[in-house]
């Protein structure tokens, strides 16, 4: 773009004055010519059409009509203060009415004048009339720059009061375009827009803002909507390639014995295709001078533990120690009881280190960490004290990394003269979309299938009348030896609230399953942790059949024999969490089984949740509902919620496109990487401008 009249400021634009100017930087953030041009419409409508005022139907449609204004009185005191205006044509009379901005409109009229009048139609008795119409002389009407698709342009309630409606944004828009339309210069090399058949930037732009019909309107959208992710993608493959150019990391040279020894005698179960391909994948990065920086995506159970092991092993091969981190102590055991039943029969040392680790065992861990004698360890937090030391860490894994702060994150790196290999390992499933936009720079690795023999757990939804069906249910599975999770929801707000549903429904459930015939354990975040860790044990030991808690089990609580989850008032959950909830139980060889409780009273949101959750097990297809039912603010999470502000492409219904524009992202720079080639020269230049102008286009932050 010839960006020296582009980044004019809006207040030189014919119409707008400084007064305007002001306006439209506090409310819609306009501060230049470029940003008024990237003010794309919210919808269109369709002004092909003519009507007289006998014709009008009660629809409250958009109709436009031709007339003249003959009369104009202030009706009505104080609030209730509105100007009217009689207008007519050739068939009949109706008003126009107007409720704020009156005497700056009643000044603006002229009488017995051909108007062209365009708005809402409502009907009082047998009278007509339009609020708020827009207006427009008839001659300035026919000179105009013709649109059969009139657009409607995002506005706020202050800009309306003070005058600029959509009529003069529309007006201002023409302006800019009669100034800036030699000064749109192409952005995209010839071969993109000849691939794709894509049409001319210019073209693109006077089409958003004037469309002739639907499909010049359509044809535009996709072009704009193909450079603004195409520009996000590049961006987020270069940070990906500068990572790996500028971060160096050990090269992990050999295979070798605990590797090899491990996969071919003591790999308890046959690895699935997926796991290999991952496997595969994470082989390839390790020997690579580069730091690897992937992101591990798998459902719950899909064997991710394995994986991380077998990357620990690479680098125990190559005289290097490991490192495994996780949210929660009980996750922290989890994984060291876990991995210490894989490695019995290796020569490894582990170690575990929590918040709760004795003095004792600390110092012997740091004494053994620094001697090269502990090969893994696994923690929490406790992992990031400055007293930890390694001798050489050359991987460091992170469980659920959203739970952890980039500053925390970052501690680890310093743990040594070159950065650690990163393997970031998640079970909430990232929706495609999203890891591409908002993970482009990590490489992603995606295990997509179940081991063998898991049974997909059976999920339904019951409503509070049918309870005693569901504890007869229980008492089934009880007598077959199973375990049970009741799980209460838990809102911040109101935690006396939770509490009280909580302690409700542990007596109801005491009443019907009485001790010393059944034993129940209940776990609520006003424990002290000994006390949830003593009631967490009896059941994962078998000592209690029930387990009542609040959402403090979502995270890897790991009990094989409990197959049946109830999840009372699970209208109050996010489809995520309902997920994570179902992922505690079917971890075992038998059928398991997940139930919805609700009352009746439930939205169309809340439907569309626990329908999903009764249709599938697939966590990236409830991760892309949950999507499209929050939006992707919501499920980044408030830290990065303003991640993607974009103009006129949305991440969710423009996936297709976004993936299109990766893969040319890709090309381009496996081509090309430093875009250098002649026919990349506006590429570059463009590339080059957003790294200038970060107002261009607001890309990821």
């Amino acid at each position: 773009m010839n960006s020296g009249k582009l980044q004019t400021p809006i207040d030189y634009l014919k119409g707008v004055g400084p007064n305007r100017a002001t306006l439209l930087r506090s409310e819609l953030g306009i501060h230049t010519y470029q940003d008024f041009l990237n003010l794309f419409p919210n919808r269109y409508i369709d002004k092909t059409q003519y009507y007289k005022i006998a014709q009008l139907q009660p629809t409250s449609a958009d109709v436009q009509i031709i007339g003249k204004i003959t009369h104009i009185k202030t009706v009505g005191e104080g609030r209730a203060k509105r100007l009217v205006a009689t207008f007519i044509d050739q068939t009949g009379s109706m008003d126009l009415v107007w409720f704020r901005g009156l005497k700056w409109i009643r000044e603006s009229l002229k009488i017995n004048i051909p108007y062209v009048v365009f708005g809402k139609v409502q009907r009082f008795g047998s009278a007509y009339s339009i609020a708020h119409p827009d207006l427009e002389l008839l001659e300035e009407h026919e000179k105009s720059l013709r649109i059969a698709m009139q657009p409607v342009y995002p506005s706020t309630e202050k800009l309306s009061n003070r005058g600029i409606t959509n009529r003069v944004v529309n007006v201002l828009m023409q302006t800019l375009f009669q100034e800036v339309h030699n000064a749109i210069d192409e952005s995209l090399s010839n071969s993109i827009l000849d691939t794709l058949k894509l049409i001319p930037k210019k073209e693109a732009y006077l089409n958003i803002h004037f469309p002739q019909s639907q499909e010049s309107l359509a044809k535009a959208q996709f072009r704009l909507k193909f450079e603004e992710l195409f520009y996000i993608q590049l961006q987020l493959l270069v940070k990906n390639k500068l990572h790996k150019q500028k971060i160096k990391g050990y090269p992990f040279e050999q295979i070798g014995n605990y590797f090899t020894k491990f996969y071919n005698e003591h790999l308890p179960f046959e690895l699935t295709e997926a796991q290999k391909r991952v496997v595969k994948e994470i082989r390839n990065d390790l020997g690579k001078p580069a730091q690897m920086n992937r992101l591990l995506q798998g459902d719950v159970g899909s064997g991710k533990t394995i994986v991380a092991l077998l990357t620990m092993l690479i680098a125990i091969d190559n005289d290097f120690q490991a490192c495994l981190m996780a949210p929660t102590e009980i996750l922290a055991i989890q994984h060291y009881q876990g991995l210490s039943e894989l490695c019995k029969d290796l020569d490894i040392n582990i170690a575990l280190l929590t918040g709760s680790s004795r003095t004792k065992a600390r110092r012997i861990i740091h004494e053994n960490l620094e001697n090269g004698s502990l090969n893994i360890l696994i923690g929490t937090h406790a992992l990031l004290e400055d007293k930890v030391k390694f001798k050489n860490l050359g991987l460091a894994i992170i469980d659920e990394q959203h739970r952890f702060g980039v500053a925390q994150r970052s501690k680890l790196w310093h743990k040594n003269s070159l950065p650690p290999h990163i393997l970031i390992m998640t079970a909430t499933p990232i929706p495609r979309t999203l890891a591409m936009s908002v993970y482009g720079d990590l490489d992603v690795s995606v295990i997509d299938e179940l081991p063998p023999g898991r049974k997909a757990i059976k999920t339904v939804h019951r409503y509070d009348n049918n309870r005693l069906k569901v504890f007869g249910f229980i008492r089934d599975e009880i007598k077959k030896g199973r375990q049970i999770y009741v799980v209460y929801p838990l809102i911040q707000e109101s935690e006396a609230l939770d509490y009280k549903d909580l302690m409700d429904g542990y007596e109801s459930i005491s009443r019907e399953f009485p001790m010393p015939e059944y034993q129940i354990s209940i776990v609520h975040g006003q424990m002290k942790p000994a006390d949830k860790d003593y009631e967490m044990n009896r059941f994962v030991n078998g000592e209690t059949q029930i387990m009542v808690a609040t959402t403090v089990i979502e995270v890897g609580v790991n009990v094989p024999n409990a197959s049946v989850m109830i999840i009372e008032s699970a209208e109050r959950f996010g489809l995520s969490q309902l997920h994570q909830l179902r992922g505690r139980v079917g971890r075992g060889a038998d059928q398991s089984f997940c139930i919805l409780m609700t009352g009746h009273k439930l939205s169309e949101d809340s439907k569309t949740r626990l329908q999903t959750m009764t249709n599938t097990n697939d966590g990236f297809e409830i991760a892309e509902v949950d999507l499209k039912l929050r939006g992707p603010g919501d499920i980044m999470g408030t830290q990065q919620s303003g991640v993607l502000n974009l103009k006129i492409a949305d991440i969710i219904k423009d996936n297709e496109i976004m993936k299109i524009s990766r893969n040319y992202a890709s090309a381009l720079l496996n081509e090309d990487p430093q875009l250098l080639k002649e026919e990349n020269l506006p590429i570059r230049q463009m590339y080059a401008q957003l790294m200038k102008y970060k107002n261009i286009w607001n890309y990821i932050s």
